[in-house]
């Protein structure tokens, strides 16, 4: 036994096996560089041609969401046998009118807040000067700092006998002229009134017309009966979004500037009411409208108390009532396929508001609404509603 276990071969050690890698996936998208090429300049072509020309554009997106809003109650007095035209110009006045008299009604507490405005930075440095005691900031040392080093390099920097013969340059700063600032402000006065002659106008036009824009497009969608099927549901469902997001901004705009019209009374603010409504028109910019609402009444809050706390109390009021109102109002009232994702409506906002300003602010999440219903209806274009939905 010993002599064959000598001559059996030693046995072999166990090979390790290592875990064989993963396959890895790869997506297989075909990209065409010229179609690339050509999508990317279309769409700098189209910013181009946005911003080039909004004072065209916003006049209309204007008019176009102003129609919208007021097509309901034009629809309904038109089946009560009340002519179009006539039904679409008395809206329009009305509303005019109220928005004049609740200017005209509003004008002296306005008045008294710009008034008082000036004093509000007086104050804010008095309190921060008497919170800080005698000893200086690291603002305030870095400022004599930089004034030390001034005054030194204009010391080291003084004429010598070696430039007698320079001439020593002031440039001296242009003086403010009243005249040329009232020109200016005359000339934006004059141009907002005749924009707003324009929306205006445009807006009577487009109730006129009522469901003409709508048939032709679909006359022109083509003679197949599913391509005029799919356009009426796309009218129609751009039509049903846009009139009720206007009708819940309408809605939860009132519904803040009562709420903190209320909450203002309440804290001891004077022209709470004017805050009131300053707060309702302010809800209309997402997000933004908010913050600059919560700073402005603070501000003021901080002028009429003379309080940090209590100017912290007015804007965490304000803050409270937007926030309330937009993550449980807003979403309660708004159906599921109209919401768009926050991230869209913020890229959207930043790229409106660089385009066209406020106006951009206004009418971004319009814009997104519109473009999201497109694209639903679009085979190939469903991918960016897909990316603009919630």
């Amino acid at each position: 036994m010993t002599e064959q276990n000598a001559l059996e071969p030693p046995l072999a050690e166990p090979e390790v096996t290592a875990f064989p890698e993963p396959e890895r996936l790869y997506l297989h998208m075909p990209v065409d560089i010229r179609n690339v090429s050509l999508v990317v300049m279309a769409i700098l072509a189209s910013l181009f041609m946005l911003h080039w020309a909004k004072e065209v554009f916003v006049p209309f997106m204007l008019s176009v969401l102003f129609s919208y809003a007021l097509s309901p109650p034009i629809n309904w007095l038109e089946s009560r046998h009340v002519p179009r035209w006539l039904s679409s110009a008395v809206l329009l006045v009305a509303i005019v009118a109220a928005i004049l008299f609740t200017g005209y009604a509003l004008r002296h507490q306005a008045a008294q807040l710009l008034v008082e405005l000036p004093a509000a930075a007086r104050k804010l440095g008095q309190v921060v000067k008497s919170q800080g005691g005698k000893s200086d900031s690291a603002l305030e040392t870095v400022q004599k700092a930089a004034a030390q080093l001034e005054q030194v390099a204009r010391e080291s920097g003084a004429p010598t006998t070696t430039n007698r013969g320079a001439t020593r340059v002031v440039i001296e700063t242009a003086q403010f002229n009243i005249k040329n600032y009232l020109w200016t402000g005359t000339m934006g006065l004059l141009a907002l009134i005749g924009q707003t002659t324009v929306v205006l106008f445009l807006t009577y036009f487009l109730m006129l017309s009522g469901d003409t824009f709508r048939r032709k497009l679909v006359k022109l969608a083509g003679p197949n009966l599913s391509s005029k099927k799919i356009t009426v549901q796309a009218l129609h469902e751009i039509a049903e979004q846009i009139q009720r997001y206007l009708q819940v901004q309408v809605l939860t705009s009132v519904l803040v500037g009562v709420l903190t019209g209320l909450a203002l009374v309440f804290l001891g603010l004077e022209n709470a009411m004017v805050w009131g409504i300053v707060a309702a028109v302010l809800n209309l910019v997402p997000y933004l409208g908010g913050l600059v609402m919560a700073a402005a009444s603070a501000l003021v809050g901080f002028m009429q108390f003379g309080s940090i706390n209590m100017a912290l109390s007015v804007g965490g009021a304000s803050v409270v009532i937007h926030t309330l109102v937009g993550n449980l109002v807003t979403p309660w009232l708004t159906s599921r396929t109209s919401r768009l994702s926050p991230v869209a409506v913020f890229l959207g906002l930043l790229a409106w508001g660089w385009l066209w300003g406020v106006w951009g602010l206004l009418l971004g999440v319009p814009i997104l609404m519109i473009v999201k219903s497109v694209c639903d209806r679009i085979e190939d274009l469903k991918p960016i509603g897909e990316f603009l939905g919630s």
